[in-house]
């Protein structure tokens, strides 16, 4: 057992260890929560706000559609949304029907989703249709035979019918497609509500999330949540944020700003099964980047929890109705997905009155290890204490633990790491040690108190908005673009976060920086394009010809530091 120095600097209430045995599954959780708050606001989107009476019958009537399709318990059913209103709804479906949610970028390519739905072996999907041709393009290559498709306004009464004219018809959101055997989701869960729905007899050992993740290699892997993984995260989280959310004043349901993707494994904990427990109401932001439109909605309400990344947080005070939303029942505000910048956290608390707290996690984690303390008033530049029943040792390259106060790599261990990756025990293998703690790849110190640090990382893993991009996959891409030689990736601080360079050597003297990003463009989702692209006579690289990122990296910084 570790020396968990860290419990004696704990935040007054929070205990020590947690017991994810309380629910037998995350459907315990959900059906305890759906009953407990069922006259409550479980979700609002776009001013339209349903029950947890509502949200119980839908998603036990999709549920039971999703039964009479033959699938057996465990069938892998892919959910590829933004924060419309159909998501949550669709994740307590999938889950109250006995099968593993496998969540999607929305915005994928098609190369990137084939990938995804043959590695799961998903069967089903629930899909809007802004992406449905994305998935046309791949159906016929995959196992995915029913397909659930939602819009927009679809749930929204006669508001719905205009927002679907302007989404389809003005701003042309929806590209073409032909999926003939599709079901409208409104018209899956109007059959679900005539069929019998079977509760299904889960245990803690059961897949309940496939969470994509890129890992070391850039290939993208799911890590394998079960129901017990994420059941320990909501209580660790609930036993280290719920103190904070109860503090005076009094409010009656909390309402949690889910501007987050759900598909984001930061907010699925974080919002949709943490504000599920606690009967808080979702507010759903499909879409964050229109930073007029989220303010706008944020001056609607008094929201009370809102978990975000660093850029987002920054973006959000820049604009100018900011200082127009009433934070005064704020009362938890926490980075996650990548880190908080003092200036940012700084400003935050200067706005708002609320410190910005930070918190550090993986898809591999359910996600989340460590957490600073809410109740801070100043940036700490730490990712604060491990959670409950959680240990966190420090070590290096031959696996031994270094002293308090030196670098080395962060491992983990706790109910909430994955049982590994899904159906690759090769890769499960490098991440997990013999004596069960999982390698981050990220390199850090813990204090004497027991607060851990990150100090650089150890992959070359780049960060866009809390969003991994991995290195391999864009070099791999752009090296098969005709007229490319060879190519190599790295970050470059921008602003409060980064931006992917790519370095290219030409084969052909007439490639273009345009041909690249046509050809990118077609085979990379937006955000793991380079934003800049150099033209080298060559790259540096070690003595048996591999690519030196570092001396690229390096080369750049000693660039800005000049500048």
């Amino acid at each position: 057992m570790v020396d968990r120095i860290w419990l004696k600097h704990y935040p007054k209430g929070v205990p020590a260890e947690i017991d994810p045995s309380v629910y037998e599954s995350l459907v315990d959780l959900i059906d305890e929560s759906f009953e407990k708050f069922r006259d409550r606001d479980a979700y609002i989107f776009m001013g339209k706000t349903m029950k947890y009476s509502e949200a119980e019958e839908a998603s036990r009537s999709l549920a039971a559609f999703l039964q009479s399709k033959g699938l057996k318990q465990g069938a892998r059913v892919a959910i590829m949304m933004p924060n419309v209103l159909q998501n949550p709804i669709a994740i307590a479906a999938v889950l109250r029907a006995g099968y593993t949610v496998v969540n999607v970028n929305p915005l994928y390519t098609p190369r990137e989703l084939e990938h995804q739905l043959n590695d799961s072996g998903a069967e089903a999907i629930i899909i809007l249709e802004n992406f449905a041709a994305t998935l046309q393009k791949v159906l016929p290559r995959t196992k995915v035979k029913h397909i659930v498709l939602a819009s927009i306004g679809e749930l929204l009464g006669f508001k719905g019918t205009i927002v679907n004219f302007v989404v389809r018809r003005v701003k042309k959101m929806v590209p073409a497609y032909a999926i003939p055997d599709a079901v409208w989701f409104a018209h899956a869960v109007g059959i679900g509500k005539r069929l019998p729905f079977r509760k299904p007899k889960l245990t803690h050992d059961d897949v309940a999330f496939l969470q994509y993740t890129g890992g070391t290699t850039g290939v993208s892997k799911g890590a394998t949540l079960t129901h017990r993984n994420v059941i320990a995260n909501v209580l660790q989280s609930d036993a280290w944020l719920v103190p904070s959310l109860q503090k005076p004043p009094h409010v009656e349901q909390l309402i949690f700003v889910t501007a987050l993707p759900l598909y984001h494994i930061f907010a699925l904990t974080a919002c949709f099964m943490l504000g599920t427990r606690v009967g808080g109401a979702l507010l759903l932001i499909a879409n964050p980047r229109d930073i007029a439109a989220f303010i706008g909605e944020l001056r609607k309400y008094k929201v009370n929890f809102l978990p975000a990344v660093n850029t987002l947080f920054n973006a959000m005070m820049q604009h100018p109705d900011f200082d127009k939303v009433d934070w005064s029942l704020l009362k938890v505000a926490i980075g996650g997905g990548m880190a908080v910048q003092k200036a940012v956290a700084d400003r935050w608390f200067e706005k708002t009155g609320i410190p910005l707290s930070e918190g550090y996690g993986l898809s591999e984690t359910s996600p989340t290890l460590t957490v600073v303390s809410p109740e801070i008033t100043q940036y700490t530049g730490t990712i604060g204490f491990p959670v409950p029943s959680t240990e966190i040792v420090i070590r290096d390259d031959d696996g031994k633990d270094v002293p308090l106060g030196q670098p080395g790599e962060i491992l983990a261990r706790g109910p909430q790491v994955m049982s590994g990756y899904w159906q690759r025990p090769d890769e499960t293998a490098k991440v997990m040690t013999a004596d069960g703690f999982f390698r981050t790849g990220d390199i850090g110190v813990m204090d004497e108190k027991g607060q851990v640090k990150i100090v650089d990382r150890k992959k070359d893993m780049i960060n866009i908005s809390g969003f991994n991009v991995y290195p391999n996959e864009v070099e791999d891409m752009a090296a098969q673009c005709p007229g490319v030689l060879e190519a190599a990736v790295i970050g470059i601080p921008e602003g409060t976060g980064e931006a992917v360079k790519l370095f290219v050597v030409k084969k052909d003297p007439n490639v273009t920086e345009q041909d690249i990003r046509k050809f990118l463009a077609e085979r990379l989702t937006n955000y793991k394009r380079p934003k800049y692209i150099e033209f080298r006579a060559d790259l540096p690289k070690t003595n048996v010809g591999k690519i030196l990122r570092r001396a690229l990296r390096e080369e750049a910084e000693g660039k800005k530091n000049a500048a």
